[in-house]
């Protein structure tokens, strides 16, 4: 087994490697668990079990490339290096054979958040909701401004927790894709929020927040989010009909 632990967590080195050890005996399910299994211990740490990966990706993980626990980590620490929010990472941990990765842990503190950006999208009038929505564009701003590319920027993946009145923090999660840019381009910046929500009205508010805040036009901001945004949902439709035929035709 490879452990490798944040230097604020070595000193429970030892009660990792039992977290880890004893993972499907013992924590609190969280989640659906379809793709990965995120357990909670103590009600303060986090753990995340990938998938195994299929047998070229044992390799590719093992010989050739980074694994999403190791990745997940790693970004996490450097989103802290930049004053993004994310839970604090603990460590990451792999076991291997001959074959190539088997299984792979992430471990990151375990936040309680107020609400995720799909509370947004999900209840219209959820208090407070466009001014948690400008100050999240803010938050996207910054990480374009930082070159971040957040490639999983989706309303899952965005955990919000209420500091006042009227203040609001953002912590991202789900870190194993990412880039690091020195600039990102408008079309990237644009193309990035895509994901986030299919409301008009919801894109409107973004669109004239981060017009603002990079001083482009409004209507330029908002046709061309519109544009990606549509894109997407597009070829997510067009996915999910060919799923449900391929799975017709199997029945």
């Amino acid at each position: 087994m490879k452990l490798a632990i944040h230097p604020k967590y070595i000193s429970k080195k030892k009660d990792i490697a039992e977290i880890i050890e004893n993972f499907d005996k013992s924590g609190t399910i969280f989640g659906d668990g379809k793709r990965n299994i995120i357990k909670v211990f103590s009600n303060s740490i986090n753990v995340k079990s990938f998938k195994i990966p299929t047998l070229i990706n044992k390799v590719v993980y093992r010989f050739f490339r980074k694994s999403k626990a190791q990745r997940s980590f790693e970004y996490a620490v450097k989103l802290l290096e930049n004053n993004i929010g994310t839970p604090h990472p603990i460590a990451y941990s792999e076991f291997s054979t001959f074959l190539g990765l088997g299984k792979s842990f992430y471990i990151s503190e375990h936040l309680h958040p107020d609400l995720t950006f799909r509370e947004l999208v999900t209840i219209p009038d959820y208090p407070d909701h466009e001014n948690i929505l400008r100050q999240f564009t803010q938050f996207s701003f910054e990480l374009h401004q930082k070159g971040i590319e957040f490639l999983d920027h989706s309303p899952g993946n965005t955990l919000i927790k209420k500091v006042s009145d009227t203040k609001y923090d953002f912590y991202l999660v789900d870190l194993n894709r990412m880039n690091f840019h020195n600039a990102m381009n408008f079309e990237q910046r644009m193309n990035n929020l895509k994901r986030l929500t299919y409301k008009a009205e919801m894109i409107a508010i973004m669109s004239d927040e981060y017009a603002k805040l990079s001083g482009k036009n409004y209507s330029e901001v908002y046709d061309k989010l519109l544009s990606y945004k549509n894109d997407f949902h597009r070829k997510l439709q067009r996915k999910r009909r060919i799923k449900k035929i391929l799975k017709f035709s199997k029945n």
